[in-house]
């Protein structure tokens, strides 16, 4: 697949300097690489996992208990309410996004998660030393670098699982057409193992965000390409012989 053009900036102040390297003696140009659906789902989903974390949380292990009759508080009733709310937030952004993967702009697409070109199954390897720091810079890559695009596949695996394992316990209680996800309950166990699934499942989510923190801050102060600021505004700033990259 061919890479888009560039994108020409048309307003905002001078343009940031990248870390200085061989290519970058070509000078730089602002590229659109981010779409705003890809930037919309990627943040509901970090909200979503957040309060679904701290709200799913309190449902097993309820550390707030007011004093009273039960009857003038309905904390835990307003908790699951926020929880079953914000899940259907995070289910749809979810199926948002992986369907973006096949009808969305080229940087969005299946092919940034799996390497199938030989220059991106080349930069696996360079991406791994980069992250145990056993090589001082990444390469260049436009979009999801191989590595972590592999790794998000993985991610998917788990937001999937939570997905699936939810509706199988919601759809015990339910009324309506969530019944339909009642035979998942089998399919995972039984709804103790669901649940024990469900939560193994947001702690290992939970490590990866964390590790996604900090591998994010690492490349963006190493490679200079304005990756964190891309998140927002969609735009990295790019040396000019990123268009000979083969993405």
């Amino acid at each position: 697949m061919t890479p888009p053009p560039a994108a020409t900036a048309t307003k905002g102040g001078a343009r940031p300097q990248p870390s200085p390297r061989a290519h970058d003696v070509e000078g730089i140009e602002r590229v659109y690489v981010w779409d705003l659906l890809v930037r919309s789902t990627h943040w509901l989903i970090m909200v979503s996992v957040f309060i679904l974390a701290i709200t799913g949380v309190f449902i097993g292990k309820p550390y707030l208990i007011p004093s009273g009759p039960p009857g003038e508080h309905f904390v835990m009733a307003t908790v699951k309410v926020v929880h079953f709310y914000t899940a259907i937030i995070f289910t749809l952004a979810v199926a948002s996004r992986i369907a973006w993967m096949f009808v969305g702009s080229y940087y969005a697409r299946w092919h940034q998660f799996v390497p199938v070109g030989k220059r991106r199954r080349g930069d696996v390897l360079k991406m791994f030393k980069f992250y145990s720091l056993l090589s001082k810079e990444p390469p260049m890559n436009v979009g999801h670098n191989p590595l972590a695009g592999m790794t998000y596949l993985l991610v998917f695996a788990l937001y999937l699982t939570l997905i699936l394992t939810g509706f199988a316990m919601y759809s015990v209680s339910a009324t309506g057409y969530m019944q339909m996800w009642e035979f998942l309950v089998p399919l995972f166990g039984g709804l103790q193992t669901a649940r024990w699934i469900h939560h193994i499942a947001m702690w290992f989510l939970l490590g990866f965000v964390a590790h996604h923190i900090w591998s994010a801050m690492l490349v963006s102060r190493v490679e200079g390409m304005g990756l964190i600021d891309s998140l927002f505004s969609g735009y990295k700033f790019l040396p000019k012989s990123w268009r000979n990259r083969d993405d």
